[in-house]
Protein backbone atom coordinates (compact mmCIF):
# COMPACT_ATOMS: atom_id res chain seq x y z
CA UNK A 1 0.00 0.00 0.00
CA UNK A 2 1.30 3.60 -0.78
CA UNK A 3 2.11 5.64 1.91
CA UNK A 4 0.33 8.86 1.90
CA UNK A 5 2.48 12.14 1.11
CA UNK A 6 3.33 14.32 3.86
CA UNK A 7 0.73 16.94 4.31
CA UNK A 8 2.34 20.93 4.47
CA UNK A 9 1.68 23.70 6.78
CA UNK A 10 0.34 25.71 3.76
CA UNK A 11 -2.43 23.12 3.10
CA UNK A 12 -3.32 22.52 6.56
CA UNK A 13 -3.82 26.46 7.19
CA UNK A 14 -5.72 26.08 3.83
CA UNK A 15 -8.05 23.75 5.20
CA UNK A 16 -8.41 25.20 8.47
CA UNK A 17 -9.92 28.63 7.01
CA UNK A 18 -12.27 26.29 4.71
CA UNK A 19 -13.53 24.67 7.83
CA UNK A 20 -14.09 27.45 9.97
CA UNK A 21 -15.61 29.93 6.83
CA UNK A 22 -17.46 26.47 6.35
CA UNK A 23 -18.60 26.52 9.61
CA UNK A 24 -19.82 30.39 9.83
CA UNK A 25 -21.48 29.60 6.20
CA UNK A 26 -23.71 27.09 7.54
CA UNK A 27 -24.77 28.78 10.76
CA UNK A 28 -26.67 31.73 8.20
CA UNK A 29 -30.02 31.82 7.25
CA UNK A 30 -29.44 30.78 3.49
CA UNK A 31 -30.13 34.59 1.93
CA UNK A 32 -27.33 35.15 4.90
CA UNK A 33 -25.39 32.71 3.69
CA UNK A 34 -26.03 34.04 -0.01
CA UNK A 35 -25.40 37.42 1.16
CA UNK A 36 -21.87 36.40 2.42
CA UNK A 37 -20.97 34.71 -0.90
CA UNK A 38 -21.61 37.83 -2.89
CA UNK A 39 -19.51 40.18 -0.58
CA UNK A 40 -16.66 37.38 -0.42
CA UNK A 41 -16.87 37.46 -4.49
CA UNK A 42 -16.39 41.01 -4.20
CA UNK A 43 -13.83 41.11 -2.39
CA UNK A 44 -11.85 38.07 -4.25
CA UNK A 45 -11.53 40.80 -7.47
CA UNK A 46 -9.78 42.81 -5.42
CA UNK A 47 -7.38 40.01 -3.93
CA UNK A 48 -7.42 38.24 -6.95
CA UNK A 49 -6.13 40.65 -9.47
CA UNK A 50 -4.81 38.01 -12.26
CA UNK A 51 -7.67 36.34 -12.20
CA UNK A 52 -9.97 39.09 -12.17
CA UNK A 53 -8.33 40.40 -14.80
CA UNK A 54 -8.25 37.06 -17.31
CA UNK A 55 -12.32 36.69 -16.60
CA UNK A 56 -11.89 40.41 -17.82
CA UNK A 57 -10.19 39.56 -20.92
CA UNK A 58 -11.52 36.59 -21.75
CA UNK A 59 -15.19 37.98 -21.71
CA UNK A 60 -13.90 40.85 -24.13
CA UNK A 61 -12.52 38.54 -26.69
CA UNK A 62 -15.30 35.66 -26.35
CA UNK A 63 -18.36 38.78 -26.50
CA UNK A 64 -17.00 41.32 -28.51
CA UNK A 65 -20.23 43.00 -28.93
CA UNK A 66 -20.33 44.17 -25.40
CA UNK A 67 -18.97 47.44 -23.99
CA UNK A 68 -15.89 47.88 -21.36
CA UNK A 69 -19.09 49.05 -19.21
CA UNK A 70 -21.26 45.95 -19.64
CA UNK A 71 -17.66 43.47 -19.41
CA UNK A 72 -17.15 45.65 -16.03
CA UNK A 73 -20.65 44.85 -14.83
CA UNK A 74 -20.56 41.36 -15.93
CA UNK A 75 -17.55 40.47 -14.43
CA UNK A 76 -18.33 42.06 -11.29
CA UNK A 77 -21.72 39.84 -11.12
CA UNK A 78 -19.78 36.88 -12.21
CA UNK A 79 -17.49 37.15 -9.29
CA UNK A 80 -20.31 37.68 -7.00
CA UNK A 81 -21.89 34.29 -8.83
CA UNK A 82 -19.04 32.41 -7.98
CA UNK A 83 -19.09 33.43 -4.23
CA UNK A 84 -22.44 32.32 -3.86
CA UNK A 85 -21.35 28.69 -5.66
CA UNK A 86 -18.62 28.45 -3.17
CA UNK A 87 -21.29 28.83 0.15
CA UNK A 88 -24.37 26.68 -2.11
CA UNK A 89 -21.36 24.02 -2.40
CA UNK A 90 -20.37 24.13 1.02
CA UNK A 91 -24.40 23.95 1.88
CA UNK A 92 -25.22 21.56 -0.72
CA UNK A 93 -25.77 18.77 1.87
CA UNK A 94 -28.22 20.86 3.82
CA UNK A 95 -31.10 20.36 1.70
CA UNK A 96 -33.40 17.52 2.96
CA UNK A 97 -34.08 14.15 1.04
CA UNK A 98 -38.26 13.92 0.95
CA UNK A 99 -38.64 16.61 2.10
CA UNK A 100 -40.50 19.77 -0.36
CA UNK A 101 -36.95 21.16 -1.36
CA UNK A 102 -37.14 20.40 -4.94
CA UNK A 103 -40.47 22.12 -5.74
CA UNK A 104 -39.48 24.96 -3.15
CA UNK A 105 -35.92 26.02 -4.68
CA UNK A 106 -35.91 24.16 -8.37
CA UNK A 107 -37.65 24.83 -11.59
CA UNK A 108 -37.39 21.15 -13.34
CA UNK A 109 -38.08 21.49 -17.22
CA UNK A 110 -37.84 18.87 -20.03
CA UNK A 111 -36.54 16.41 -17.59
CA UNK A 112 -38.36 13.36 -19.80
CA UNK A 113 -35.45 13.65 -22.27
CA UNK A 114 -33.12 12.13 -19.33
CA UNK A 115 -36.30 9.55 -18.55
CA UNK A 116 -36.06 8.68 -22.47
CA UNK A 117 -32.28 7.97 -22.29
CA UNK A 118 -31.93 5.58 -19.31
CA UNK A 119 -34.89 3.84 -20.56
CA UNK A 120 -32.36 2.19 -23.27
CA UNK A 121 -30.79 0.47 -20.31
CA UNK A 122 -26.56 2.07 -21.15
CA UNK A 123 -26.70 4.04 -18.73
CA UNK A 124 -26.47 8.11 -19.68
CA UNK A 125 -23.55 10.88 -19.98
CA UNK A 126 -25.03 14.07 -19.10
CA UNK A 127 -23.17 16.87 -20.82
CA UNK A 128 -22.85 20.15 -18.78
CA UNK A 129 -20.65 22.60 -18.12
CA UNK A 130 -19.08 25.03 -15.06
CA UNK A 131 -22.72 26.97 -15.05
CA UNK A 132 -24.73 28.35 -12.23
CA UNK A 133 -25.12 26.24 -9.74
CA UNK A 134 -23.83 22.94 -11.40
CA UNK A 135 -22.81 20.59 -8.43
CA UNK A 136 -26.71 20.46 -7.57
CA UNK A 137 -27.41 17.08 -9.75
CA UNK A 138 -25.84 15.66 -6.83
CA UNK A 139 -28.90 16.35 -4.39
CA UNK A 140 -31.67 16.90 -7.32
CA UNK A 141 -31.23 13.15 -9.58
CA UNK A 142 -30.80 11.21 -6.38
CA UNK A 143 -33.69 12.62 -5.10
CA UNK A 144 -35.41 11.83 -8.23
CA UNK A 145 -34.32 8.41 -7.82
CA UNK A 146 -31.72 8.47 -11.02
CA UNK A 147 -28.36 6.89 -9.78
CA UNK A 148 -26.17 9.57 -10.17
CA UNK A 149 -22.26 10.02 -11.02
CA UNK A 150 -19.98 13.15 -11.60
CA UNK A 151 -16.61 13.06 -12.88
CA UNK A 152 -14.18 15.37 -11.17
CA UNK A 153 -10.62 16.33 -10.90
CA UNK A 154 -9.01 15.84 -7.13
CA UNK A 155 -7.57 18.76 -5.42
CA UNK A 156 -4.08 19.41 -4.92
CA UNK A 157 -4.86 20.20 -1.12
CA UNK A 158 -6.10 16.47 -0.46
CA UNK A 159 -7.81 17.43 2.99
CA UNK A 160 -9.82 19.97 0.81
CA UNK A 161 -10.35 17.60 -1.45
CA UNK A 162 -11.96 14.91 1.01
CA UNK A 163 -13.57 17.30 2.56
CA UNK A 164 -15.66 18.60 -0.28
CA UNK A 165 -15.95 14.89 -1.81
CA UNK A 166 -17.94 13.84 1.80
CA UNK A 167 -20.23 16.61 0.85
CA UNK A 168 -20.86 15.94 -2.95
CA UNK A 169 -21.35 11.96 -1.59
CA UNK A 170 -24.20 12.91 0.77
CA UNK A 171 -27.15 11.66 -1.04
CA UNK A 172 -25.34 8.44 -2.81
CA UNK A 173 -23.48 10.12 -5.50
CA UNK A 174 -20.35 8.52 -6.64
CA UNK A 175 -16.95 11.09 -7.21
CA UNK A 176 -15.32 9.66 -10.23
CA UNK A 177 -11.41 10.61 -10.41
CA UNK A 178 -11.29 12.25 -13.61
CA UNK A 179 -7.71 11.10 -13.43
CA UNK A 180 -8.46 7.31 -13.70
CA UNK A 181 -11.01 8.63 -16.82
CA UNK A 182 -12.53 5.99 -19.25
CA UNK A 183 -12.32 3.04 -16.96
CA UNK A 184 -14.20 4.34 -14.13
CA UNK A 185 -16.70 6.03 -16.57
CA UNK A 186 -17.50 3.24 -18.29
CA UNK A 187 -18.14 0.81 -15.24
CA UNK A 188 -20.88 2.93 -13.98
CA UNK A 189 -22.54 3.28 -16.90
CA UNK A 190 -22.60 0.04 -17.65
CA UNK A 191 -24.11 -0.61 -14.27
CA UNK A 192 -27.13 2.31 -15.92
CA UNK A 193 -26.29 5.19 -14.10
CA UNK A 194 -26.20 8.69 -15.19
CA UNK A 195 -22.32 10.41 -15.38
CA UNK A 196 -22.12 13.85 -15.12
CA UNK A 197 -19.15 15.17 -17.43
CA UNK A 198 -17.90 19.30 -17.36
CA UNK A 199 -16.84 19.23 -20.91
CA UNK A 200 -15.70 22.92 -20.72
CA UNK A 201 -12.44 22.90 -19.03
CA UNK A 202 -8.81 22.80 -20.57
CA UNK A 203 -7.57 19.03 -21.28
CA UNK A 204 -3.99 19.02 -22.81
CA UNK A 205 -3.27 16.80 -25.49
CA UNK A 206 -2.77 13.46 -26.14
CA UNK A 207 -6.89 12.71 -25.60
CA UNK A 208 -7.73 15.94 -26.51
CA UNK A 209 -8.77 18.02 -29.75
CA UNK A 210 -8.50 21.36 -30.84
CA UNK A 211 -12.36 22.97 -30.93
CA UNK A 212 -13.99 26.34 -31.46
CA UNK A 213 -15.51 27.97 -28.20
CA UNK A 214 -17.09 31.73 -28.40
CA UNK A 215 -14.63 31.90 -31.96
CA UNK A 216 -11.42 30.64 -30.61
CA UNK A 217 -9.48 27.62 -30.05
CA UNK A 218 -9.63 25.08 -27.41
CA UNK A 219 -8.51 21.84 -26.12
CA UNK A 220 -11.58 19.61 -25.36
CA UNK A 221 -11.38 16.31 -24.05
CA UNK A 222 -12.48 13.85 -26.86
CA UNK A 223 -12.89 10.99 -24.45
CA UNK A 224 -16.43 11.20 -23.94
CA UNK A 225 -17.06 11.43 -27.68
CA UNK A 226 -14.96 8.62 -28.51
CA UNK A 227 -16.94 6.33 -25.75
CA UNK A 228 -20.22 8.03 -26.73
CA UNK A 229 -20.04 6.86 -30.24
CA UNK A 230 -18.38 3.57 -29.32
CA UNK A 231 -20.76 2.14 -27.28
CA UNK A 232 -23.73 4.27 -28.53
CA UNK A 233 -24.29 5.60 -25.50
CA UNK A 234 -27.06 8.73 -25.10
CA UNK A 235 -25.70 11.98 -24.22
CA UNK A 236 -28.66 14.76 -22.47
CA UNK A 237 -27.24 17.83 -22.11
CA UNK A 238 -28.45 19.17 -18.31
CA UNK A 239 -27.49 22.52 -17.21
CA UNK A 240 -28.66 24.93 -14.17
CA UNK A 241 -29.00 28.95 -13.69
CA UNK A 242 -30.14 30.60 -10.91
CA UNK A 243 -32.65 32.57 -11.06
CA UNK A 244 -33.39 36.21 -9.83
CA UNK A 245 -35.50 35.10 -6.75
CA UNK A 246 -32.11 32.44 -6.25
CA UNK A 247 -34.44 29.48 -6.99
CA UNK A 248 -32.42 27.53 -9.75
CA UNK A 249 -34.19 26.28 -13.21
CA UNK A 250 -32.55 22.88 -14.29
CA UNK A 251 -33.48 21.72 -17.98
CA UNK A 252 -32.84 18.92 -20.48
CA UNK A 253 -32.52 18.70 -24.04
CA UNK A 254 -33.19 15.98 -26.43
CA UNK A 255 -30.89 12.90 -26.43
CA UNK A 256 -27.85 12.80 -28.75
CA UNK A 257 -26.46 9.93 -29.80
CA UNK A 258 -23.39 10.06 -31.37
CA UNK A 259 -22.26 8.58 -34.93
CA UNK A 260 -19.28 8.46 -37.62
CA UNK A 261 -16.29 6.84 -37.63
CA UNK A 262 -12.57 7.67 -37.63
CA UNK A 263 -10.74 11.23 -36.53
CA UNK A 264 -12.48 13.65 -38.48
CA UNK A 265 -15.77 12.24 -36.25
CA UNK A 266 -14.83 12.67 -33.10
CA UNK A 267 -13.63 16.32 -33.89
CA UNK A 268 -17.05 16.79 -35.18
CA UNK A 269 -18.98 15.37 -32.89
CA UNK A 270 -16.83 16.97 -29.98
CA UNK A 271 -17.35 20.25 -31.57
CA UNK A 272 -21.29 19.58 -31.54
CA UNK A 273 -20.69 19.32 -27.71
CA UNK A 274 -18.92 21.77 -27.38
CA UNK A 275 -21.47 24.49 -29.00
CA UNK A 276 -23.92 23.16 -26.74
CA UNK A 277 -22.41 24.34 -24.21
CA UNK A 278 -22.06 27.85 -25.15
CA UNK A 279 -25.29 28.12 -26.26
CA UNK A 280 -26.30 27.52 -22.61
CA UNK A 281 -23.28 29.90 -21.33
CA UNK A 282 -24.87 32.33 -23.52
CA UNK A 283 -28.07 32.10 -21.39
CA UNK A 284 -26.50 34.14 -18.78
CA UNK A 285 -22.68 34.98 -19.34
CA UNK A 286 -22.57 36.06 -15.75
CA UNK A 287 -22.66 32.83 -14.43
CA UNK A 288 -19.87 30.74 -16.06
CA UNK A 289 -16.15 30.45 -14.68
CA UNK A 290 -14.69 32.83 -16.84
CA UNK A 291 -11.46 33.08 -14.56
CA UNK A 292 -9.99 29.68 -15.73
CA UNK A 293 -7.39 29.45 -18.64
CA UNK A 294 -9.84 27.90 -21.18
CA UNK A 295 -8.35 28.87 -24.74
CA UNK A 296 -4.61 27.46 -24.44
CA UNK A 297 -4.20 26.93 -28.46
CA UNK A 298 -0.74 27.77 -29.58
CA UNK A 299 -1.32 30.15 -32.90
CA UNK A 300 0.55 27.94 -35.04
CA UNK A 301 -1.85 24.90 -33.43
CA UNK A 302 -5.08 26.87 -34.86
CA UNK A 303 -3.23 27.94 -38.27
CA UNK A 304 -3.41 24.21 -38.59
CA UNK A 305 -6.81 23.33 -37.82
CA UNK A 306 -7.66 26.39 -40.29
CA UNK A 307 -6.48 24.77 -43.14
Amino acid sequence: MAKMAPISVKHRAEYLALKVFAAVVRCLPRQGALALGRFVGRLSMRVLRSRYQLAKENMSVALPELSVAEIEKNVRRNFEHIGMSVVEMLCLDKFRPGSDDIQRYFELVDLHHLQSALALKKGVIILTGHLGYWEVGQFVFPELGIPFDVVAKPMKNCLSDQFFKEIRTSFGTKVLNSRKGARQILKSLQRQRVVAVLLDQHISPPGSVVTDFFGRKAYTTAIITQMAMKYQIPIVPVFCLRQRDNRYKIWAEPMLMLSGEGEDSVVENTQKLTDIIEAAVRKDVTQWFWMHKRWRVKPDKEKDKDR
